[in-house]
């Protein structure tokens, strides 16, 4: 598809792919699925960046648009890091590289590609996507809180319309908030750890990673018989949500305390924002519509609200996962560069 005015792309950085998309200036993204090429940051920060070119190349040649018409470039990846999409000094679970840790990524593109680059983390970007997508036009009178389940736990506070990104860019790592374990865990069933050093976060439930390391361990002692057990353990933690969606007892279990989870993050959410919508992303979005509304249902029902915030509160999933981040990357370019020429 051929435009003839001003566009910004979109740059979803993951850890094997770059996701890329283009949005013009009245809002309509230009690709309507993946436009995905390897993103290789396993190999260091030169030739990630390296990467990043040749996707926004290759966006641009796919959609028939000149450089020239790009006004800013949306970049998103994992976090953590810094607001200006500095590379945290620890590192990553995909920025592993030991060039990576304080790396500017967003400053090493901007100065590659010669466009300016508005940095988000993934979470973020796909909040926005969500927020957007749900509001519409009515974006800026609404706020919302994502929580977006994939290997960790990912999410964005929205506010107004406008992305929370808090003093160093860490606002909206709702994966690393304690939560109350009681009546959420079962009778000696253990405290679950996170990577990130914590005990009792909602990541250390709500995720991939806490399936494999805390979830699943400890069902499968309920349920000694069940086939996963003889499943390696990563392996076997991809598999729960097909179990789930069959009605498997086990699988059940895993997601209820998960969904349980969630409910409590947002419980928390809603004395210290007060939002307008939850949105709840991940794997589960992917599922079959039967069980995702169920997941959904029981993430509203052990989300604690006052009467009046029910009546005014909407809980939804968010839409086209595999691209919120580029889009949502792509919205907040295209924000960044109308503030920049007054629109």
């Amino acid at each position: 598809m051929v435009t003839s005015g001003p566009v910004v792309i979109g740059l979803d950085n993951g850890g094997t792919a770059n996701n890329a998309t283009v949005l013009d200036s009245s809002g309509s993204f230009l690709v309507d699925g993946l436009v995905e090429t390897p993103s290789l940051v396993r190999e260091g920060p030169a030739v990630a960046v390296e990467a990043l070119v040749r996707a926004t190349d290759n966006i641009l040649e796919l959609t028939g648009v000149a450089r020239d018409r790009v006004l800013a470039i949306g970049l998103d990846t994992p976090g953590p890091a810094s607001a200006d999409g500095v590379i945290s000094s620890n590192g990553s679970t995909n920025f592993a590289h030991p060039e990576w840790r304080g790396y500017d990524f967003r400053g090493a593109l901007e100065e590659k590609l010669g466009i300016p680059v508005v940095y988000n983390n993934d979470g973020n970007a796909a909040a926005l996507y969500a927020h957007f997508v749900y509001f519409g036009a009515a974006a800026a009178d609404h706020s919302s809180v994502s929580a977006i389940i994939g290997t960790g736990l990912g999410g964005g506070v929205i506010e107004s319309g406008q992305v929370v990104r808090g003093a160093a860019g860490m606002a909206g790592e709702l994966g690393h908030v304690t939560i109350p374990m009681h009546g959420l865990l079962e009778d000696g069933q253990p405290l679950p750890d996170c990577n990130c050093g914590l005990s009792g976060d909602a990541e250390s439930v709500a995720s991939l990673t806490g399936i494999e390391k805390n979830l699943l361990p400890y069902w499968l002692t309920r349920f000694p018989d069940h086939e996963l057990t003889t499943v390696p353990g990563g392996k076997a933690a991809k598999l729960v949500r097909g179990h789930g969606e069959k009605g498997d007892a086990l699988a059940l279990k895993i997601f209820e305390q998960q969904a349980m989870a969630l409910g409590r993050l947002f419980s928390i959410a809603a004395n210290f924002t007060d939002p307008g919508a939850y949105f709840v992303g991940g794997g589960v979005v992917e599922a079959a519509p039967h069980f995702r509304e169920w997941f959904l249902d029981t993430v509203r029902a052990n989300t604690v609200l006052r009467e009046e915030q029910r009546r005014v509160v909407s809980f939804a999933l968010v839409p086209d996962l595999d691209m919120a981040g580029a889009r949502g990357a792509a919205l907040a370019a295209l924000e960044t560069s109308a503030e920049w020429t007054g629109r």
